[in-house]
């Protein structure tokens, strides 16, 4: 997600090159270890690569800080799993489920911001930016572990899959609105209503011309292979386009990886401009797209979720203060109900209404922008801080599980 303003969202350092080159190794070497080694165990692979950051970074042994260079690989290889998930995602299934991915994302992030709120300000007596920021950061959902779960449990492409896709890039979209609004909160004390409703327009328009532009740069570029013969064009060249409709959607002031979900959408077999027929592609060129771009996903996604764990400061937490676990304990309540309860807005059965829930439920590294967010504005104190982290940390954890748990015994 997208940073606002331009703020840093997490604490960075600075290594030399050949450092960086170790690092980077061992992130690749131990995020893959840790995620097989989940894996073997019964366990989403997806927390074992979020475990190994956690191990790696200043949770636990501190030898691996988060620098700049490894939060643009992170962003990197999130941006090409959110194009990955847009290849493949059915955009027919995708609008005919609209409707409910707008009902899952209103409920799950109205439910956990006005509870986490509530608690913040009228229990706990914070003040009233504090309480606005902690709401905020428990609206997030961190589509990416999302999907990469979904993925490893072979349901990425059932209805409900779509439902929760859906409903993961709208709720990702009102983060940084609701992030946005709180920034210009925070400086003016006031809110900007029109300047919240230009973003929000800015953003629906972006999604719905991108992929229409998306795709008319595709079919360029397979005319230029096609009459090039040059079929090693196609993956720099789909990269590139990747990144510049990623660079859009920033500038229009939405995720980057909304852009990298629609180039996705745009390149998909299933995707069809009306009255364009002019614009489909090639199926080989579809294909060599895949080819291409795939293994680098398996490459680089896994960097993402050990970021995620690098991120997270669990020293940062006072285990001991009683305050802290009833403050936290409510929130995350707060934050697990809020999320699940938003499946049951959907018509189907209890297990799919769970799974929707559950699906919904990491923060992740979104959750962890808002707690950085809120501290580079002094909206939040140390204990505030600590107790995002500490909600992010468990919800982000305990999700793959549960979802596990959920769908076991069912056939992929």
């Amino acid at each position: 997600m997208a940073a606002v303003g331009g703020a840093e969202n997490v604490a960075t350092a600075t290594v030399d090159i050949h450092t960086l080159f170790l690092h980077i190794a061992v992130i690749l070497i131990s995020g893959k270890l840790f995620g097989t080694l989940f894996k073997k165990l019964g366990i989403p692979a997806v927390l074992g690569e979020v475990f190994a950051g956690i191990i790696l970074g200043q949770s636990l042994l501190g030898i691996i800080p988060l620098s700049d260079a490894i939060k643009v690989l992170a962003e990197l290889g999130v941006i090409l799993l959110l194009f990955e998930v847009g290849l493949e995602a059915d955009i027919h299934m995708l609008i005919r489920v609209g409707l409910w991915s707008t009902l899952v994302a209103i409920v799950g992030a109205v439910l956990p911001f006005a509870g986490g709120f509530l608690i913040s300000y009228y229990m706990f007596d914070l003040p009233l930016i504090s309480s606005l920021f902690i709401g905020g950061a428990l609206t997030a959902t961190s589509i990416g572990i999302t999907v990469r779960v979904l993925t490893d449990l072979n349901k990425h492409k059932a209805r409900f899959a779509q439902i929760v896709l859906g409903a993961a890039v709208l709720d990702d979209i009102l983060g940084v609105v609701i992030l946005a609004a709180l920034y210009e909160f925070s400086k003016t004390k006031e809110v900007n209503v029109e300047a919240t409703t230009s973003l929000m327009l800015h953003i629906a328009v972006f999604f719905i011309v991108a992929p229409v532009v998306a795709r008319l740069l595709a079919k360029f570029i397979s005319f230029m292979v096609e009459k090039l013969n040059e079929p090693d064009v196609v993956p720099a060249s789909i990269l590139s386009l990747i990144l510049a409709v990623g660079y859009a959607s920033y500038r229009v002031g939405s995720p980057e990886i909304l852009g990298a979900f629609t180039a996705g959408l745009a390149l998909s077999r299933r995707f069809a401009v009306p009255f364009a027929a002019f614009l489909n592609l090639n199926e080989k060129i579809v294909h060599r797209v895949e080819e291409g771009i795939l293994p680098l996903v398996n490459i680089m996604a896994p960097v993402f979720f050990v970021s995620v764990g690098l991120a997270l400061n669990l020293k940062a937490i006072d285990f001991s203060s009683a305050d802290f676990w009833i403050f936290s304990s409510l929130l995350i309540a707060v934050a697990i109900v809020g999320k699940v309860s938003a499946g049951f807005v959907v018509p189907a059965s209890f297990k799919e209404r769970l799974g929707i829930g559950l699906s919904m439920m990491p923060r992740g590294e979104v959750g962890l922008i808002f707690a950085e967010f809120g501290r580079s504005f002094n909206a939040i104190d140390s204990v505030g801080y600590a107790v995002i982290v500490f909600v992010v940390a468990i919800t982000t954890l305990i999700a793959p599980i549960l979802l596990k748990l959920n769908f076991r015994g069912d056939e992929g």
